[in-house]
């Protein structure tokens, strides 16, 4: 049914040029229930109401990291006619091979957001918009420093899909962040190990995520958890769950390092029911990608730089209410 509804705005923004917008942008997540995604989304509609003739809208894969579901979607609103595309890339050849080729023939352009395409294949998208993602993986790694209690130190590091950039680049900054000089798995490199089941592979599945989480817990010394996205605690039953581990928390025997500081993680946060929250910029990621394309669409100069990198933020129990301001 949203498919449906989401389709038929589009459709009618595109046969009634005179009573709507001009130009229709989609922006498409790695899953549509991400808040996340959805704060980009608020992002890009910000944008669009100073622009009478620009209007966003918003889709993804409906509950976890599918690939084929994202070409999909990318695919159909390219045959809708749109006249732009901000993706978060989930894989990157799936997505390039399956629908951004065709866009370039339809001469659609496409600026990424939060996940960027690899490197040798950018040439299909014109500029992206986020976190330095290397650089915020380095960010996560420098933050368990802080918690090493054993030598060497056995992590886990939580990903969403095992082909999706952004986040490899994350899981690369934290290796190289702990190991002093490496990308590779930790093995004992500058006093720090992975456990052996790790990196977990979660496909952006809450319950699946939370469960992981709560089976590293169970451990008799749980190795410093580190997600590189918010996984489990985008999860409505993260609280409950984790709130028999309060008191390991506080003392330190379990340490949960996660990126992103949406709401729902900040009030775990706030409730002592995580460790560190290294937040990004959503809604500015929206806000900045939409404001490229509709430069380009309007004047068809091209962005001057190839990336754009926002910055990301720290927060700790004692500042998980006031250290971001979500949309």
């Amino acid at each position: 049914m949203k498919r449906i509804t989401y389709y038929t705005i589009l459709g009618l923004a595109l046969l009634s040029p005179c009573a709507f917008a001009q130009f229709t942008f989609a922006l498409i997540g790695k899953t549509q229930n991400d808040s996340f995604y959805q704060q980009a989304y608020t992002g890009c509609k910000e944008f669009a109401r100073s622009k009478s003739d620009l209007t966003c809208v918003y889709d993804g894969a409906d509950d976890y990291q599918d690939v084929r579901t994202q070409v999909l979607i990318v695919k159909e609103y390219i045959d809708k006619g749109i006249d732009g595309l901000l993706i978060s890339t989930t894989d990157s050849n799936h997505l390039v091979n399956g629908a951004l080729q065709y866009a370039k023939q339809k001469g659609i352009p496409v600026v990424t957001f939060d996940s960027d395409l690899i490197k040798q294949q950018r040439e299909f998208r014109m500029a992206y918009v986020g976190t330095n993602n290397f650089d915020f993986g380095v960010a996560l790694g420098e933050a368990a420093k802080k918690y090493k209690s054993q030598n060497p130190q056995p992590i886990c590091i939580q990903s969403g899909h095992y082909t999706t950039p952004n986040l490899n680049k994350r899981i690369e900054g934290v290796r190289f962040a702990l190991s002093g000089n490496g990308t590779k798995k930790l093995n004992g490199q500058s006093g720090w190990i992975e456990y052996e089941r790790c990196p977990l592979y979660t496909l952006g599945k809450r319950d699946e995520a939370l469960n992981q989480l709560i089976t590293i817990l169970n451990y008799k010394t749980p190795p410093i958890f580190i997600a590189v996205a918010g996984f489990a605690q985008f999860s409505e039953d993260y609280i409950p769950s984790l709130s028999k581990y309060k008191g390991d928390i506080a003392s330190q025997k379990i340490k949960i390092i996660s990126a992103d500081t949406e709401n729902i993680q900040l009030k775990a946060l706030a409730l002592g029911l995580s460790t560190v929250n290294i937040g990004q910029k959503p809604y500015q990621m929206g806000m900045k990608s939409t404001e490229l394309l509709y430069h380009y669409v309007k004047t068809g100069k091209k962005p001057n730089t190839d990336s754009f990198y926002l910055d990301f933020h720290y927060c700790e129990q004692s500042t998980a209410m006031s250290c971001i301001n979500n949309h």
